[in-house]
């Protein structure tokens, strides 16, 4: 599976908004780790769960 994210991208998870942006640490095969600023860092399926990608400005 080809996703549209990468390491170091900032993704929202729209089904848990109150997480806050997180920022991708890794993809390995379907699994994404993010840290989110609200809730940590969480381990996502990628073919259950779809992030949104955001552009955060610096």
């Amino acid at each position: 599976m080809i996703f549209d994210y990468e390491p170091g991208d900032y993704v929202i998870n729209p089904k848990n908004k109150e997480w806050g942006i997180g920022q991708i640490q890794s993809i390995i095969k379907n699994i994404v780790t993010v840290n989110f600023e609200n809730s940590g860092k969480k381990t996502i399926v990628a073919d259950i769960i779809l992030l949104e990608k955001i552009n955060v400005k610096n």
